[in-house]
């Protein structure tokens, strides 16, 4: 068996895409010989993406805590490529940044429903378009080491993420007869606009800065290539799996 990242001849559907990791990760598949649908709530974004990344591919408008958005997403992707062999759930929210006990009903509803509900709207839509073809394929769902360790500040945010991996492990094991590998990604702190509340604070910043062994915040081609090995095949024996690129801050 030679060992290959290659994604050629595959099609993948990568949410939250319009910037910071999920750009990453198109950019990346596609340049490993991905077709790539690039999702995201708002067209303009997404579109931007997909017009600087080429023919390989297509941008799409989907809010994935809406079931039928999500059910939407992969038909258009089916009918644009011809199939769907790789799923990146990495959509989500973070509206809420405070003391625990101070967050109201709407936030708590809108995290779960964008970083839970959509997450398993969207794998299990991919999932069953693989189990009816009789097809292998990926699905990487993007947590968080917020999801392993206690998070003050961003409490139901880490509720959420916590949630995917558990969901992860469960549907592994589940559509692992299929053939279908489901795996998740829990970065550390990442410079994104999504984590600037975090890492463009100097003092937050100095503080993870010091606990982290590598002494940095990560960039989202980072988390890119871990997406790459997941969807490709050279992880064909891995399933279930959490892999944390955190720079050393969860193993110190």
């Amino acid at each position: 068996m030679t060992v290959s990242t290659s994604l050629e001849g595959k099609v993948a559907i990568v949410t939250g895409a319009s910037r910071g990791i999920g750009e990453a990760i198109a950019r990346t598949f596609a340049q490993h010989g991905a077709k790539v649908v690039v999702a995201s709530r708002k067209i303009d974004g997404v579109r931007a993406v997909a017009e600087s990344i080429g023919k390989s591919a297509h941008a799409i408008a989907a809010h994935t805590g809406k079931e039928e958005d999500c059910q939407n997403l992969v038909k258009e992707a089916v009918a644009t490529f011809g199939k769907v062999d790789i799923l990146v759930n990495n959509a989500a929210t973070n509206p809420y940044f405070g003391p625990f006990l101070n967050i109201d009903a709407g936030a708590w509803d809108k995290t779960f429903e964008v970083n839970v509900k959509g997450y398993f709207f969207t794998a299990r839509e991919v999932a069953r378009h693989l189990i009816d073809r009789g097809a292998p394929g990926s699905i990487i769902n993007v947590a968080s080491i917020a999801g392993i360790m206690g998070t003050p500040l961003q409490g139901v945010y880490a509720m959420t993420k916590a949630a995917i991996i558990s969901m992860t492990k469960t549907l592994a094991i589940e559509l692992a007869p299929s053939k279908v590998r489901i795996n998740a990604i829990a970065p550390g702190f990442v410079k994104t606009k999504f984590a600037s509340a975090l890492v463009d604070n100097p003092d937050l910043n100095s503080n993870i800065v010091g606990r982290t062994p590598m002494a940095r915040v990560g960039v989202p081609d980072e988390i890119a290539g871990g997406a790459l090995y997941l969807a490709s095949d050279a992880a064909s024996f891995l399933t279930g799996h959490t892999l944390v690129i955190d720079g050393g801050l969860t193993a110190s």
